[in-house]
C-alpha cells in the first residue's frame, strides 16, 4: 500500500475508534484568534474532525480574542475549546478554574511524539485552582523565530559557507567585515511597539548562553533582569548590533530603522548587508516578486558549540484548552493527535508543527518543510520570553529598554530600568 494511501487507512482506523469511544454525537463550539485565511484553514481541519466524529463543529474566530474569552468564561457562556495564542492568559484562567485539565495520558503522548516533547509538556501545564500542576493545553500550529535570513548568489559570489555553529557564524560576521562587506542588517522600528525585534535577538541569544531552566526563571522574573546571566545575553545581542562596521548604516541607525524595511538591503546591489535574523513572517517585507528558496533563503539561527546546550528554537505558536468540557472536547484534542490533523493544514499555508509523526510531503510550501525541518530538529523549544511577561515588561519596557541599549546605555543600566519595571508591578 503506498505511504498515503496506508496513513489515510490508519487515520480513518483511529477515528472510527475514537467516535466509538463517544456516547453521542454533541455540538462543539471553538473560539479562536484566526480570521480570513487561517479561518478558513482552521474550518478544513475542524470540517474533517466533523465528519468522522459525527459531532456538529462551529468555529468562530475574533481579532479581539484575549479579551472576549475571559469575559465569556467570567459569564459562565465560553466555548467549548479556546485556541489561545498565548501560554500567559490560559495559565491565568487555569489558575482561575476556566479550564480543565486534558486527558490523563496526553502529557506522555506529547513527550513521545512531539519533537523536543518535555518542552510542550512544560509550555501547556500551569497551576489549577488546587495549587497542583496540569496539563491543561495541546499545542497545535508553531511558528519558528530563530532564522536567519540571507540571498543565496551573495553568498555564492563571496564564496561564504552557512554557518553550523555560532562560533562560525560570528566568525562569518568578523570575515564579512574582513571582506569590505557588511554583515548584518537590524532595525528595532515598529511605531509604538518599537524595540521588540532586539527582544527576539535576547531571547533567542538566551536559549543559547544558558540552559533552558534558566531561561524559564528568567521569564518568570524568579531570577532578575539584573542577573549576570541576562545581562550576558542582552551583551551578546550588542556583539552583533552595537558594532559600526557590523550593521548597515552603522549602530546609530538599528533603533530608528523600521523592522519592515530592514531587511531590504540584502536585495541591494552591491548587498548593503548579507544577513538578517527575524521570524518566519518577514518574507512579506521583501520586494514584490521575491521567491524564497531561490531568490531568498534562510538558515537556522545556530547554537554555540562549545556550549552543548543541544539545537534550540525560539518561537510561538496556539495552544487548544477546554473551556467548557464536553466528550466532544476530549474527542478533538484527541483528534488532534493524528498526523492527518495536522497534514490538512500543512498542504495549505502558515501551518508548522513538532508533530513526529507527519508526512513531510503533505506540506504545499517547500519554504515551510524546510522551516519544519529546523523545529523537528529542536531539542528545546521556548515560547516568545517577552510574550510570557506581564504586559508592561514584555510589550513595555523591555521594548524600550532594548532601544536604550541600542542607542549607547549600558547592559546593567537598562537592566536595573527593565527590573524595576516589574517590580513596580508586583
Amino acid at each position: 500500500m503506498r505511504h498515503a494511501a496506508r496513513h489515510a487507512a490508519l487515520a480513518g482506523a483511529a477515528a472510527l475508534a475514537l467516535i466509538a469511544g463517544s456516547a453521542a454525537a454533541e455540538q462543539l463550539t471553538v473560539f479562536g484568534p484566526w480570521l480570513g485565511p487561517d479561518q478558513e484553514n482552521v474550518e478544513a481541519v475542524l470540517a474533517e474532525f466533523a465528519a468522522q466524529s459525527g459531532h456538529d463543529v462551529r468555529y468562530v474566530g475574533s481579532d479581539s480574542f484575549e479579551q472576549q474569552i475571559m469575559v465569556d468564561a467570567e459569564a459562565g457562556s465560553a466555548p467549548n475549546i479556546a485556541v489561545f495564542p498565548q501560554p500567559g492568559l490560559a495559565a491565568d484562567m487555569a489558575r482561575r478554574g476556566f479550564l480543565t485539565p486534558l486527558a490523563a495520558d496526553t502529557a506522555d503522548w506529547v513527550r513521545e511524539n512531539y519533537a523536543a516533547g518535555q518542552s510542550w509538556v512544560d509550555l501547556g501545564t500551569y497551576e489549577g485552582p488546587d495549587g497542583q500542576p496540569h496539563l491543561y493545553g495541546f499545542f497545535y500550529k508553531v511558528d519558528v523565530k530563530s532564522l536567519v535570513w540571507y540571498v543565496p548568489e551573495n553568498f555564492e559570489d563571496a564564496g561564504y559557507d552557512i554557518p553550523q555553529t555560532m562560533e562560525e557564524l560570528k566568525a562569518l560576521t568578523e570575515q564579512i567585515v574582513a571582506d569590505g562587506g557588511t554583515p548584518w542588517c537590524i532595525g528595532l522600528g515598529s511605531g509604538g511597539a518599537t524595540g521588540w525585534p532586539a527582544t527576539d535577538w535576547v531571547e533567542d541569544l538566551m536559549l543559547r548562553t544558558q540552559p533552558p531552566s534558566v531561561y524559564d526563571q528568567w521569564v518568570k522574573n524568579e531570577i532578575p533582569f539584573t542577573d549576570p546571566r541576562v545581562i550576558a545575553a542582552i551583551e551578546e545581542f550588542g556583539w552583533f548590533a552595537r558594532n559600526d562596521a557590523f550593521v548597515a548604516g552603522g549602530a546609530g541607525v538599528v533603533a530608528s530603522t523600521d523592522f519592515r524595511d530592514s531587511p531590504k538591503g540584502l536585495f541591494a546591489s552591491p548587498p548593503q548587508c548579507y544577513m538578517h535574523r527575524q521570524a518566519s513572517f518577514i518574507p512579506a517585507f521583501f520586494p514584490e516578486g521575491t521567491v524564497v528558496g531561490e531568490d531568498a533563503d534562510f538558515f537556522y539561527f545556530p547554537a554555540y558549540a562549545g556550549k552543548d546546550l543541544g539545537r534550540p528554537v525560539l518561537g510561538a505558536g496556539t495552544l487548544w484548552a477546554i473551556t467548557n468540557e464536553n466528550q466532544a472536547a476530549h474527542d478533538l484534542i484527541k483528534w488532534l493527535r493524528e498526523p492527518r490533523a495536522h497534514e490538512i493544514w500543512m498542504a495549505r499555508k502558515g501551518f508548522l508543527t513538532p508533530h513526529k509523526g507527519v508526512n513531510p510531503d503533505a506540506f504545499g510550501d517547500p519554504t515551510l518543510r524546510k522551516m519544519n525541518e529546523i523545529l523537528l530538529g529542536a531539542t528545546t523549544f521556548r515560547f516568545d520570553g517577552s510574550d510570557l511577561m506581564p504586559g508592561a515588561v514584555g510589550a513595555g519596557s523591555f521594548w524600550t529598554g532594548m532601544v536604550d541599549y541600542a542607542g549607547g546605555k549600558s547592559a546593567e543600566e537598562v537592566a536595573a530600568a527593565i527590573q524595576a519595571s516589574w517590580d513596580a508591578i508586583k
